[in-house]
């Protein structure tokens, strides 16, 4: 089987899978009590019946508090070069901290939560199964990241046709052949294994963006409106999308990119295009065909 165009997933040393060090992280990935009032955890906007995304356009966090951003897919986070919507963090272990402290996600300090867990006795031995101590913030960090980095999806119908076990049908060959034609240009930010060049660019969503995206982490005003360009795979089935949720499926997305974008200092690839009716089933047939669905993960 010809695996050479997927590549093989890095653990980082002293954080290197274990099915103790992933047991734990699945625990504490749908344990509620990482948040101020017990209400959320990572699972509830990470949710692995929508392919580790949510199904609303923003999430809301503890005690309903409002979300502001779209929940992104973890499918295949393990192999992403940073994290967040506008790649801020170079790490899931350091990743695993943002929602916790967050005040409209967790909304809470992961000392406490430390420290309320560990007398958790079944938590407790877990840990120290796992890392050789109880439960710190070290170990909660690092065993959610150990378990996150097993979300892969490797297995579309797109990966079928690559490993020459499956054919495209001819519609699906038509939207291939627009997506990467020069016309569209979908390919050249949506590329790779995981269709995404991981780049933070602005995609002419809006003509003014009323969340700054990197610009919120860099204080630059020309990196409004920049967030990391997501992955493809299983786009079919997790909408809604953009960092904020406001498109709702997948045509909204091909026609806002079809109108040439309305930001200033949008990416300069994104222009105006024009696709007829049969066009546009064929390019969705394409995305349809992104969707693993034989995903699995470890037990």
């Amino acid at each position: 089987m010809d695996q050479s165009y997927f590549p093989s997933i890095q653990f980082p040393v002293g954080n290197e899978f274990s099915p103790e060090r992933y047991a734990l992280g699945k625990r504490l990935f749908f344990d509620t009590r990482l948040s101020e009032n017990n209400d959320v955890s990572c699972g509830s906007c990470h949710d692995p019946s929508s392919y580790f995304a949510d199904d609303l356009p923003t999430s809301s966090g503890t005690s309903n508090a409002p979300g502001t951003r779209n929940s992104p897919s973890l499918v295949n986070v393990a192999l992403h070069p940073f994290f967040t919507r506008e790649g801020s963090v170079p790490t899931l272990e350091m990743q695993v901290l943002v929602p916790v402290q967050e005040h409209n996600e967790f909304n809470s300090n992961i000392v406490l939560i430390a420290e309320a867990l560990d007398q958790d006795q079944e938590l407790h031995d877990m840990s120290v199964l796992a890392y050789g101590e109880p439960i710190t913030p070290y170990t909660i960090t690092r065993s959610i990241a150990n378990y996150e980095r097993m979300i892969i999806s490797q297995n579309s119908k797109w990966d079928k046709v690559q490993r020459g076990e499956q054919s495209f049908t001819s519609s699906e060959l038509r939207g291939k052949e627009l997506f990467f034609s020069s016309e569209l240009n979908c390919g050249s930010c949506h590329v790779g294994f995981d269709f995404t060049s991981f780049e933070i660019l602005n995609n002419g969503l809006y003509s003014s963006y009323e969340d700054p995206g990197l610009a919120r982490f860099t204080g630059n005003e020309a990196d409004s409106g920049k967030f990391k360009m997501p992955g493809l795979r299983n786009v079919a089935e997790t909408a809604p999308y953009m960092h904020d949720g406001s498109l709702a499926t997948l045509e909204e997305v091909i026609l806002h990119y079809s109108e040439g974008g309305k930001h200033a200092l949008q990416d300069e690839r994104i222009r105006a295009f024009e696709l007829d009716q049969n066009e546009m089933a064929d390019l969705i047939a394409f995305l349809n065909a992104l969707t693993d669905y034989e995903m699995s993960m470890p037990q």
